[in-house]
């Protein structure tokens, strides 16, 4: 894949057959589910969007889309059986808008979960909608802003007729129509394989972040780490789509200038090592990712100051002053 510089293709339209064509509700119309719910347009799917934020509304009106200013409204502008898709931050806003929507879908419904929500959590909510008779897919979403020009990866978790059901869906999303998603398994299954796809990530970008500072800290070689990277990119083992990301983010800004060595994480990496611990599975590179992203974070670190503290109480060893 060749290393962009200037964002993702926005003309690039996938296509739907008028027969394939699905009514869906697009719920959050941020960068992710805007970018989503274009996509799906472009395919030939009406989607109708919500989101609570006027301006992320008027943005996909601008796109041509339609926008509505509640649930209620969302859901009532829908062909039953109806689909519902969400893409909101994990937690407390997931878990109320599920409530929400329990009280307005109706039995045979489908309400899709794409954000990155804890497994556990979605274990619980696909129960209390089962009650309902409402379907509750799990589909662990990766693309990012890129998603719109190259299709996104998706992990599906729940019941096989409410997935196959939203083929159409999947197929629009995904970077072809069978590559980049599946069916992975019963409900959870798909936040599950997608945390596990973050805690991976973190620990490749880890090794990248420390393999190129290394590099740089050579200073007698002088080494131009964009020219670096775009070596690796060609027949390279370490070459990936994140490496042509990290050579773009080098030729834009070379000693990364003006960026805080602060590095936050999502929560995915955290659950990730916790669900290790909880299997006996030994995740070290993973697990140090995550610590080292805790790390960047410490801005007054009392256990680097002990540290110094401790080597000049049993060597004499001098402590540098604030």
């Amino acid at each position: 894949m060749p290393c962009r510089s200037s964002g993702p293709d926005w003309t690039d339209r996938p296509r739907a057959s008028k027969e394939t064509g699905m009514d869906i509700g697009m719920i959050g119309l941020g960068r992710m589910g805007g970018n989503m719910a274009e996509r799906l347009r472009r395919a030939g799917h009406r989607v109708v969007g919500f989101d609570p934020s006027p301006k992320a509304r008027e943005a996909w009106t601008g796109r041509g889309g339609e926008a509505v200013a509640s649930l209620d409204t969302l859901v009532g502008q829908l062909q039953s059986p109806r689909a519902v898709w969400m893409m909101v931050p994990a937690g407390e806003i997931t878990g109320k808008t599920v409530t929400t929507l329990k009280s307005l879908l109706g039995r045979g419904d489908v309400l899709v979960d794409g954000g990155n929500a804890h497994y556990k959590d979605t274990l619980q909510r696909a129960a209390e909608l089962q009650e309902a008779g409402i379907h509750y897919v799990d589909c662990g979403t990766s693309g990012g802003v890129w998603g719109l020009a190259e299709g996104y990866s998706m992990m599906v978790g729940g019941d096989g007729e409410a997935v196959e059901r939203l083929r159409p869906v999947f197929e629009a999303l995904a970077p072809a129509a069978d590559k980049g998603w599946g069916h992975v398994g019963q409900v959870g299954s798909g936040h599950f394989t997608k945390m596990v796809h973050n805690g991976i990530e973190y620990g490749l970008m880890q090794a990248y972040a420390e393999g190129f500072s290394v590099l740089r800290h050579k200073r007698e070689f002088d080494l131009n780490l964009h020219q670096v990277a775009e070596i690796w990119r060609e027949g390279s083992v370490v070459r990936s789509w994140l490496l042509d990301l990290t050579a773009d983010a080098l030729k834009k800004n070379p000693s990364m200038d003006g960026i805080a060595p602060y590095v936050a994480d999502s929560g995915e990496g955290r659950w990730t090592v916790a669900e290790a611990i909880d299997l006996n599975v030994a995740a070290p590179v993973i697990s140090l990712a995550l610590i080292e992203r805790l790390r960047s974070r410490d801005t007054d670190s009392f256990s680097d100051k002990l540290l110094a503290a401790m080597r000049n109480q049993f060597g004499g060893h001098a402590v540098k002053s604030e």
